[in-house]
């Protein structure tokens, strides 16, 4: 039997100056090669100079007087944030003896991000993994999963049928050697998020504006990253927690179904992980406004020179967000004109990756619009980011609109075993209250753990 291999603790993960100070030359110099298992310490948000990686948007771009604050997360190994729930969605399992390297393959239904986290932490770690993912997705999310050394298991459709991978999921895990890592439903992906993501958040704006959070938005895939937003509303209980999702698949809206482009969100269910009690509005953002607003950011900076972005500033940006980054950012700027944020004002929200893993995307909207000269592109940037209207927002603090989701979330998880008494349990605080506090138990088992070392 393989050695259980070893990582950081949440708390490292919040905090990197935790780490044992003997590890950070061998930490620095891992940085220069992915695949060495040292990697696992810099799963942070933080620099080398332990700052959040942020930037505030410069209001040419957002058309608004609130600052917007994005985290950024090409920074993470793989480029990713969602590395992070892999992480400690395995080593939870490895602690608690759940898994067991050597002996198990792990299974990680995604539509991307958290199937490359998955095949990356599995490298690192050492253990053998299959990622179940929708046969439409970019071709360059498939070659970075197959270049860490994952087999994929693909599922029929795009981003909108991700269902089905999580289907596929409870079918394969059926073999007594296959533990799944499944995003959508187990409660590390939350407590990652929670506890480094949320207080990640709380210090990047602590010099910005009024140093508080006005609200946090964030398009949910498996949710996780929304969890920021209890720890948030801990700290800023005024903070409005916002859930965006495609126009074309208004699944938390209104039950609606469809097909989409947001790579990473829009996936057709309300999942188990997301805490419904603590969502304030949905919004809807169209796919369409998400590929071309990456594409002027992207290929055409001198439009947002044009605009009055600083020159420095728009190179900057080019390759620091994805698709659904730019959908984060719209729905940002929506909720900053609904809520009617001024000067001093913070919205914060989180670009998931960067640009590496969107050329075929951007390829696909080139072949499908045909004209992509300059004076399209002004029109698409004045359209995209100055004018976002705050049209089909939902405000689901009405109890009716809670309900609603509680219902859906019923309807997607008791045909996966779960039971109605632990679905209504999620609809207390003191639930998710509780798997937080867990937190501090897996600090402990983590270090323990590496003891053993």
């Amino acid at each position: 039997m393989n050695k259980i291999p070893f990582g950081p603790t949440y708390d490292e993960m919040l905090n990197p100056r935790m780490i044992d100070p003997t590890l950070h030359a061998k930490i620095l110099h891992a940085s220069q090669n992915e695949l060495d298992p040292m990697n696992l310490f810099r799963i942070t948000w933080k620099d080398e100079n332990q700052k959040v990686n942020h930037i505030v948007l410069p209001q040419a771009l957002t058309g608004v007087e609130a600052n917007i604050i994005v985290l950024i997360g090409k920074y993470f190994p793989s480029g990713s944030h969602k590395v992070g729930p892999a992480y400690a969605t395995l080593i939870e399992g490895c602690v608690d003896g759940d898994i067991i390297p050597g002996k198990h393959t792990i299974l990680g239904p995604s539509t991307g991000n958290f199937g490359i986290g998955v095949s990356y932490i599995c490298n690192l770690m050492k253990l053998d993994s299959i990622v179940i993912m929708p046969d439409n997705m970019s071709k360059e999310r498939y070659d970075r999963i197959l270049k860490y050394g994952a087999r994929l298991d693909l599922t029929p459709g795009t981003e909108s049928d991700v269902i089905l991978t999580l289907e596929r999921t409870y079918k394969l895990k059926e073999n007594p050697n296959y533990r799944s890592l499944a995003q959508f439903e187990l409660l590390p992906n939350y407590r990652f998020h929670r506890h480094v993501t949320g207080n990640s958040a709380i210090e990047a704006v602590k010099n910005i504006g009024n140093g508080r959070i006005a609200c946090y938005a964030s398009a949910p895939g498996s949710a996780g990253t929304l969890a920021a937003g209890d720890q948030i509303k801990a700290t800023f209980p005024e903070a409005k927690i916002v859930a965006l999702e495609p126009y074309e698949c208004s699944t938390l809206s209104d039950g609606g179904r469809g097909q989409h482009r947001i790579e990473g969100i829009g996936d057709k269910m309300c999942t188990l992980i997301h805490n419904v009690l603590n969502t304030d509005f949905i919004a809807q953002i169209e796919d369409d406004d998400t590929v071309k607003g990456l594409k002027i950011i992207h290929d055409a900076p001198h439009i947002l020179v044009e605009f009055g972005v600083k020159p420095d500033v728009a190179e900057h940006l080019k390759d620091l967000f994805g698709v659904s980054t730019i959908c984060n950012i719209l729905g940002a700027i929506k909720m900053a004109k609904y809520l009617k944020l001024g000067p001093g004002d913070n919205i914060v929200t989180v670009a998931t990756d960067g640009f590496d893993r969107y050329d075929s995307v951007i390829d696909n909207l080139n072949h499908r619009v045909l004209e992509t000269e300059d004076f399209v592109l002004r029109r698409w940037f004045k359209d995209i980011f100055l004018k976002v209207n705050t049209d089909h927002i939902i405000d689901t603090r009405i109890p009716s609109e809670k309900e609603r989701l509680y219902q859906q979330k019923e309807k997607d998880w008791l045909k996966f075993g779960y039971s109605k008494t632990y679905l209504d349990g999620m609809k207390s605080m003191d639930f998710w209250n509780h798997e937080y506090e867990k937190v501090k138990l897996y600090n402990e088992k983590i270090k323990a753990l590496r003891g053993k070392e």
